[in-house]
């Protein structure tokens, strides 16, 4: 948890004190100092919202239109038929990524 000065609104560092031998927060520009205690609650848990993602490959929609081709499955069911779909997903230099899924057993992969 960050604390900030009251007074001036700086970040409040924890050192030493020089007359207790406790701990404190103090203001590097300005005099204030708070005596940290067993009591001071010094951090606060706070549960972060995650962001949504979206689904880059179109999600389970993605296959509705797939064409099919000869395609040897990568699960090794024996099938010799799967459906494809081509993406772009590194740099314009770079072949295109060719997604797979098996018509038998649902299997996916993908080559380059």
């Amino acid at each position: 948890m960050l604390t900030f000065c009251p007074d001036c609104s700086n970040l409040l560092t924890i050192s030493q004190s020089r007359t207790s031998g406790g701990y404190r927060f103090e203001c590097k520009s300005c005099p204030y100092e708070f005596p940290i205690t067993s009591k001071t609650q010094i951090f606060a848990r706070r549960a972060m919202k995650r962001k949504q993602l979206d689904d880059v490959l179109g999600g389970e929609g993605a296959w509705d239109n797939a064409d099919q081709t000869m395609a040897q499955c990568a699960n090794e069911c024996g099938n010799d038929r799967a459906y494809f779909f081509q993406l772009q997903i590194r740099s314009a230099d770079e072949p295109m990524t060719t997604f797979y899924r098996c018509t038998t057993c649902f299997y996916q992969w993908r080559e380059n």
